[in-house]
Protein backbone atom coordinates (compact mmCIF):
# COMPACT_ATOMS: atom_id res chain seq x y z
CA UNK A 1 0.00 0.00 0.00
CA UNK A 2 1.13 3.27 -0.85
CA UNK A 3 1.77 5.53 2.34
CA UNK A 4 0.45 8.66 0.64
CA UNK A 5 -2.89 7.10 -0.24
CA UNK A 6 -3.44 6.62 3.80
CA UNK A 7 -2.13 9.98 4.45
CA UNK A 8 -4.67 11.22 2.31
CA UNK A 9 -7.10 9.23 4.07
CA UNK A 10 -6.01 9.92 7.70
CA UNK A 11 -6.11 14.15 6.49
CA UNK A 12 -9.47 13.82 4.49
CA UNK A 13 -11.44 14.55 7.77
CA UNK A 14 -10.09 18.54 8.04
CA UNK A 15 -11.84 19.50 5.17
CA UNK A 16 -15.62 20.74 5.58
CA UNK A 17 -17.94 18.13 6.63
CA UNK A 18 -19.19 16.20 3.48
CA UNK A 19 -19.98 12.88 2.02
CA UNK A 20 -15.94 11.24 1.75
CA UNK A 21 -16.70 10.21 5.68
CA UNK A 22 -19.12 9.40 7.84
CA UNK A 23 -19.48 10.42 11.13
CA UNK A 24 -18.35 7.19 12.54
CA UNK A 25 -15.65 6.62 9.91
CA UNK A 26 -14.44 9.86 11.38
CA UNK A 27 -14.83 8.71 15.23
CA UNK A 28 -12.96 5.75 14.52
CA UNK A 29 -9.44 7.99 13.71
CA UNK A 30 -10.15 10.04 16.64
CA UNK A 31 -10.10 7.10 18.86
CA UNK A 32 -6.71 5.86 17.37
CA UNK A 33 -5.33 9.30 17.36
CA UNK A 34 -6.26 10.05 21.05
CA UNK A 35 -5.44 6.31 22.27
CA UNK A 36 -3.66 4.46 20.06
CA UNK A 37 -0.54 6.39 20.36
CA UNK A 38 2.13 5.84 19.54
CA UNK A 39 0.81 4.40 16.08
CA UNK A 40 1.10 0.41 15.80
CA UNK A 41 -0.72 -0.20 19.09
CA UNK A 42 -3.45 -2.33 18.41
CA UNK A 43 -6.95 -2.70 19.58
CA UNK A 44 -9.41 -5.42 19.85
CA UNK A 45 -11.82 -5.45 17.16
CA UNK A 46 -14.39 -5.80 19.37
CA UNK A 47 -13.40 -2.77 21.53
CA UNK A 48 -13.75 -0.43 18.66
CA UNK A 49 -16.77 -1.43 17.74
CA UNK A 50 -18.26 -1.30 21.30
CA UNK A 51 -17.21 1.93 21.87
CA UNK A 52 -17.85 3.62 18.22
CA UNK A 53 -21.70 2.17 18.21
CA UNK A 54 -22.47 3.86 21.85
CA UNK A 55 -22.04 7.02 19.76
CA UNK A 56 -25.24 5.36 17.77
CA UNK A 57 -23.69 3.51 14.78
CA UNK A 58 -24.35 0.47 13.81
CA UNK A 59 -21.78 -2.36 13.96
CA UNK A 60 -21.97 -3.49 10.11
CA UNK A 61 -21.04 0.46 9.35
CA UNK A 62 -18.33 0.16 11.83
CA UNK A 63 -16.84 -2.81 10.66
CA UNK A 64 -16.92 -1.32 6.98
CA UNK A 65 -15.15 1.59 8.27
CA UNK A 66 -12.82 -0.45 9.62
CA UNK A 67 -12.17 -2.44 6.28
CA UNK A 68 -12.05 0.50 4.36
CA UNK A 69 -8.99 2.10 6.97
CA UNK A 70 -7.53 -1.14 6.41
CA UNK A 71 -7.75 -1.27 2.85
CA UNK A 72 -6.67 2.32 2.54
CA UNK A 73 -3.65 1.23 4.61
CA UNK A 74 -4.82 4.21 7.85
CA UNK A 75 -5.15 0.92 10.13
CA UNK A 76 -3.29 -2.63 9.96
CA UNK A 77 -4.08 -6.26 11.44
CA UNK A 78 -2.32 -6.63 14.53
CA UNK A 79 -2.91 -9.27 16.93
CA UNK A 80 -3.83 -8.49 20.29
CA UNK A 81 -3.46 -10.79 23.56
CA UNK A 82 -7.53 -11.43 22.99
CA UNK A 83 -7.47 -12.09 19.46
CA UNK A 84 -7.85 -9.94 16.20
CA UNK A 85 -7.29 -6.19 16.27
CA UNK A 86 -6.22 -3.38 14.45
CA UNK A 87 -3.26 -0.26 15.06
CA UNK A 88 -2.51 2.48 13.18
CA UNK A 89 0.08 2.61 10.74
CA UNK A 90 3.44 3.12 12.37
CA UNK A 91 4.13 5.44 9.46
CA UNK A 92 1.27 7.86 10.30
CA UNK A 93 2.64 9.00 13.41
CA UNK A 94 4.69 12.29 12.60
CA UNK A 95 1.33 13.09 11.30
CA UNK A 96 -0.08 12.70 14.46
CA UNK A 97 2.61 14.49 16.47
CA UNK A 98 1.76 17.70 14.04
CA UNK A 99 -1.70 17.04 14.58
CA UNK A 100 -1.13 17.50 18.42
CA UNK A 101 0.98 20.63 18.23
CA UNK A 102 -1.67 22.26 16.15
CA UNK A 103 -4.87 21.06 18.60
CA UNK A 104 -3.16 21.26 21.51
CA UNK A 105 -0.39 23.78 21.70
CA UNK A 106 -1.13 25.85 18.86
CA UNK A 107 0.52 29.15 17.94
CA UNK A 108 -0.18 32.03 15.82
CA UNK A 109 1.71 34.20 13.87
CA UNK A 110 2.81 37.48 14.71
CA UNK A 111 2.13 40.70 12.41
CA UNK A 112 6.19 41.12 11.45
CA UNK A 113 6.16 36.94 11.07
CA UNK A 114 7.13 35.47 7.43
CA UNK A 115 5.20 33.83 5.17
CA UNK A 116 5.36 30.91 2.49
CA UNK A 117 4.19 31.53 -1.12
CA UNK A 118 3.86 28.03 -2.76
CA UNK A 119 3.63 28.11 -6.76
CA UNK A 120 3.27 25.43 -8.96
CA UNK A 121 2.42 24.53 -12.55
CA UNK A 122 1.31 20.86 -13.57
CA UNK A 123 0.61 19.52 -17.50
CA UNK A 124 -2.75 19.25 -17.71
CA UNK A 125 -1.87 16.04 -19.02
CA UNK A 126 -1.04 15.53 -15.07
CA UNK A 127 -3.93 17.39 -13.73
CA UNK A 128 -4.55 14.73 -10.94
CA UNK A 129 -1.11 15.99 -9.24
CA UNK A 130 -2.62 19.43 -9.69
CA UNK A 131 -5.66 18.05 -7.50
CA UNK A 132 -3.06 16.53 -5.21
CA UNK A 133 -1.32 19.83 -4.75
CA UNK A 134 -4.15 21.77 -3.94
CA UNK A 135 -5.75 19.19 -1.67
CA UNK A 136 -2.69 18.85 0.12
CA UNK A 137 -2.67 22.83 0.65
CA UNK A 138 -6.01 22.95 1.17
CA UNK A 139 -5.83 20.61 4.13
CA UNK A 140 -3.04 21.58 5.74
CA UNK A 141 -4.42 25.39 5.60
CA UNK A 142 -3.10 27.69 3.27
CA UNK A 143 -5.00 30.34 1.24
CA UNK A 144 -5.53 30.69 -2.40
CA UNK A 145 -4.01 34.02 -3.90
CA UNK A 146 -4.25 33.11 -7.36
CA UNK A 147 -4.77 29.71 -9.73
CA UNK A 148 -1.41 28.12 -8.76
CA UNK A 149 -0.25 30.58 -6.07
CA UNK A 150 -0.98 30.07 -2.20
CA UNK A 151 0.16 31.41 0.79
CA UNK A 152 0.49 30.44 4.15
CA UNK A 153 2.25 30.94 7.48
CA UNK A 154 6.19 30.36 7.21
CA UNK A 155 5.95 27.55 10.03
CA UNK A 156 3.61 25.49 7.99
CA UNK A 157 6.98 24.61 5.50
CA UNK A 158 7.53 21.35 7.35
CA UNK A 159 4.33 20.37 6.72
CA UNK A 160 4.04 21.08 3.15
CA UNK A 161 7.30 20.07 2.46
CA UNK A 162 6.63 16.80 4.03
CA UNK A 163 3.49 16.13 2.23
CA UNK A 164 4.81 17.37 -1.20
CA UNK A 165 7.48 14.69 -0.55
CA UNK A 166 5.29 11.71 0.44
CA UNK A 167 3.27 12.18 -3.23
CA UNK A 168 6.21 12.60 -5.38
CA UNK A 169 5.56 16.61 -6.07
CA UNK A 170 8.37 18.56 -5.91
CA UNK A 171 8.87 18.74 -9.94
CA UNK A 172 6.04 20.68 -9.97
CA UNK A 173 6.04 23.69 -7.36
CA UNK A 174 8.31 26.14 -5.66
CA UNK A 175 8.64 27.22 -2.28
CA UNK A 176 9.65 31.62 -1.57
CA UNK A 177 9.76 32.68 1.83
CA UNK A 178 8.52 36.58 1.85
CA UNK A 179 7.21 39.44 3.73
CA UNK A 180 4.29 41.94 2.44
CA UNK A 181 5.01 44.81 0.69
CA UNK A 182 4.70 47.92 3.22
CA UNK A 183 1.91 48.95 -0.13
CA UNK A 184 0.05 46.13 0.57
CA UNK A 185 -3.30 46.25 2.70
CA UNK A 186 -3.16 43.03 4.10
CA UNK A 187 -6.05 42.95 6.23
CA UNK A 188 -7.94 43.42 3.56
CA UNK A 189 -6.26 40.72 1.66
CA UNK A 190 -6.43 37.70 3.74
CA UNK A 191 -10.58 37.63 3.40
CA UNK A 192 -9.86 37.07 -0.24
CA UNK A 193 -6.82 34.46 0.58
CA UNK A 194 -9.08 32.43 3.05
CA UNK A 195 -12.92 32.17 3.13
CA UNK A 196 -13.39 33.64 6.77
CA UNK A 197 -16.75 33.76 6.72
CA UNK A 198 -16.78 29.68 6.23
CA UNK A 199 -14.04 29.34 9.43
CA UNK A 200 -15.90 31.10 11.35
CA UNK A 201 -18.91 29.44 11.10
CA UNK A 202 -17.17 26.59 11.82
CA UNK A 203 -15.88 28.07 15.09
CA UNK A 204 -19.61 29.47 15.68
CA UNK A 205 -21.44 25.80 15.39
CA UNK A 206 -18.53 24.31 17.69
CA UNK A 207 -19.43 26.88 20.37
CA UNK A 208 -23.20 26.68 20.05
CA UNK A 209 -23.59 22.93 20.33
CA UNK A 210 -20.22 22.22 23.13
CA UNK A 211 -20.19 25.66 24.92
CA UNK A 212 -23.76 24.41 26.80
CA UNK A 213 -22.01 21.37 28.15
CA UNK A 214 -19.23 23.30 30.26
CA UNK A 215 -21.35 24.30 33.02
CA UNK A 216 -23.33 20.80 32.60
CA UNK A 217 -20.12 18.74 33.67
CA UNK A 218 -17.95 21.57 35.87
CA UNK A 219 -21.57 20.42 38.22
CA UNK A 220 -21.28 16.68 37.87
CA UNK A 221 -17.44 17.53 38.81
CA UNK A 222 -18.17 19.00 41.95
CA UNK A 223 -20.79 16.46 43.30
CA UNK A 224 -18.82 13.70 42.41
CA UNK A 225 -21.14 12.12 39.48
CA UNK A 226 -19.25 12.06 36.78
CA UNK A 227 -19.89 9.19 34.44
CA UNK A 228 -16.73 7.77 32.51
CA UNK A 229 -19.26 6.56 29.33
CA UNK A 230 -21.04 9.75 29.32
CA UNK A 231 -17.87 11.55 28.78
CA UNK A 232 -16.23 9.33 26.58
CA UNK A 233 -19.71 9.68 24.35
CA UNK A 234 -19.48 13.55 24.68
CA UNK A 235 -15.42 13.55 24.46
CA UNK A 236 -15.06 11.40 21.60
CA UNK A 237 -17.45 13.50 19.03
CA UNK A 238 -15.74 17.13 20.54
CA UNK A 239 -12.50 15.87 19.57
CA UNK A 240 -13.65 14.99 15.99
CA UNK A 241 -15.47 18.21 15.27
CA UNK A 242 -12.42 20.00 16.98
CA UNK A 243 -9.32 18.58 14.94
CA UNK A 244 -10.53 19.80 11.62
CA UNK A 245 -10.49 23.74 12.89
CA UNK A 246 -6.97 24.18 13.45
CA UNK A 247 -6.21 23.16 10.12
CA UNK A 248 -8.63 25.92 8.31
CA UNK A 249 -7.68 28.35 10.50
CA UNK A 250 -3.72 27.91 10.30
CA UNK A 251 -3.13 30.60 12.96
CA UNK A 252 -3.03 33.39 11.07
CA UNK A 253 -2.20 36.89 13.08
CA UNK A 254 -5.05 38.44 15.35
CA UNK A 255 -4.50 42.12 13.93
CA UNK A 256 -5.17 40.62 10.36
CA UNK A 257 -8.63 38.56 11.49
CA UNK A 258 -12.03 40.56 12.28
CA UNK A 259 -12.61 42.22 15.60
CA UNK A 260 -14.09 39.76 18.30
CA UNK A 261 -13.03 37.20 16.50
CA UNK A 262 -14.85 33.36 17.12
CA UNK A 263 -11.95 31.31 17.01
CA UNK A 264 -10.81 32.67 20.51
CA UNK A 265 -13.80 31.90 22.52
CA UNK A 266 -14.01 28.65 20.22
CA UNK A 267 -10.65 27.71 21.47
CA UNK A 268 -11.54 28.23 25.28
CA UNK A 269 -15.07 26.18 25.22
CA UNK A 270 -12.24 23.25 23.25
CA UNK A 271 -9.71 23.77 26.73
CA UNK A 272 -12.56 23.88 29.27
CA UNK A 273 -14.52 20.71 27.70
CA UNK A 274 -10.95 19.01 27.19
CA UNK A 275 -9.91 19.17 31.06
CA UNK A 276 -13.24 18.25 32.27
CA UNK A 277 -13.97 15.02 29.99
CA UNK A 278 -9.83 14.30 28.93
CA UNK A 279 -9.64 11.97 32.86
CA UNK A 280 -12.71 10.38 32.82
CA UNK A 281 -12.94 9.27 29.02
CA UNK A 282 -9.78 7.75 29.07
CA UNK A 283 -10.26 5.82 32.28
CA UNK A 284 -13.42 4.73 30.67
CA UNK A 285 -11.54 3.30 27.19
CA UNK A 286 -8.78 2.30 28.56
CA UNK A 287 -9.80 -1.00 30.39
CA UNK A 288 -11.93 -2.02 27.08
CA UNK A 289 -8.37 -1.38 24.66
CA UNK A 290 -6.14 -3.47 27.50
CA UNK A 291 -8.54 -6.08 28.78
Amino acid sequence: MNTSTAIDEFIAGRESWGQEQPAHHRHIITLFGLFGRPAGKAFPVAAIVHLIHLLGAEPSSIRSSISRLKKKGVLVSKKTHTGNGYALNEELEPHLQAGDVRIFTPTSASIGDPWLLVSFSVPETERKNRHKIRTGLSRIGFGAVASGLYIGPARLKAEISAYVREHGLWDYMNFFICQPSGLMDLKNKIPKWWDLDAIAHAYQGFVDQYQPAIALWQDKVKQGQVDHAEAFKLYLPMMTQWRRLPYLDPGLPAELLPQNWIGFAARKVFNDLYRLLQAPATQYVMPLITA
